[in-house]
């Protein structure tokens, strides 16, 4: 900026989101400042978040930076499980009226027929990529169907590590600790959604992790345990969901050079062998934390 500050653009991609679905992304995310809760929003310039030049849609934030949290220390963990249980209380008060909802029609099946019907899949691994990505999406629907009929509320859908940074606390002043970024995959959806991406290695492991995320949570807002069943499903629809994401924006010149493993023989080999974990994952019991 002209006084020697940094703001962040984001520019938003035609046709992904109409102006009210951003706004109504923009308008939640004033609700959790207004909750002190630490996440980044976008600038109110001359009374809007949203604007336009030549075409272009854009919103500004305020450049902030942190370290990815350690997701393996429990403080850690009970400290983002907190924050997430506020959210998801803020988040549970009303519904998105413009923004879809995560199911496996929109992440599953959506992706699963672009792909075909844009001719993604080699020939010669078509039949196998489509059975498999069918097994895997009665799969997912198995799971729901354990998990009864999940609440569905506003979520940050992409909370992974990437989207929570970290600060210490400047030893002269209070303050510290982690604060989200990037609202843009907003949407209704089961609480499990900005959890399950917060669990890493085995399933000791994630035990051990959810647990300490959960101490945190049920200060804040109740979660039914049998939404444990979707942590797989959820999982592989982000799988499926990933691979026609990339595939909607194949003619845009930056994609091909910033993903150039995408749509190669090798590519579609790797998708299937890791569906068919997934198929194999979503048939065992879920997780159990000790709760």
């Amino acid at each position: 900026m002209e006084d020697g500050s940094s703001l962040v653009a984001k520019f938003y991609r035609p046709g992904r989101w109409t102006d009210r679905a951003i706004l109504e992304e923009h308008a939640f995310v004033a609700e959790l400042v207004a909750q002190e809760l630490p996440v980044v929003a976008p600038l109110t310039i001359a009374g809007a978040t949203l604007h336009g030049f030549a075409g272009h849609r854009f919103a500004l934030f305020p450049r902030r930076g942190g370290r990815a949290p350690e997701l393996e220390d429990s403080a850690t963990l009970e400290w983002l499980g907190r924050l997430i249980g506020r959210i998801h209380a803020v988040g549970a008060l009303r519904s998105f009226a413009e923004r879809p909802l995560l199911d496996v029609a929109s992440f599953g099946e959506e992706p699963r027929d672009y792909l075909l019907n844009h001719d993604f899949i080699p020939d010669d691994l078509l039949d196998a990529w489509h059975s498999v990505v069918d097994q895997a999406l009665d799969g997912v629907r198995r799971c729901y169907e354990r998990a009864g009929r999940p609440v569905a509320l506003r979520l940050h859908g992409d909370c992974h590590a990437g989207n929570i940074l970290w600060n210490d606390p400047d030893p002269s002043a209070s303050g510290g600790g982690p604060h989200f970024v990037d609202f843009d995959d907003a949407r209704m959806g089961p609480a499990i959604q900005d959890l399950w991406m917060l669990l890493s290695g085995e399933r000791e492991s994630m035990e051990r992790q959810f647990t300490d995320i959960l101490v945190g949570y049920r200060r804040f807002h109740d979660f039914d345990l049998r939404e444990l069943h979707l942590v797989e499903a959820l999982r592989t629809l982000r799988l499926i969901h990933y691979s026609g994401w990339l595939a909607r924006r194949w003619d845009d010149p930056a994609f091909p050079r910033a993903f150039p493993w995408f749509n190669t023989q090798r590519y579609w080999q790797e998708r299937i062998l890791e569906l068919r974990e997934q198929i194999a994952l979503m048939d065992e019991p879920p997780i159990n934390p000790c709760v």
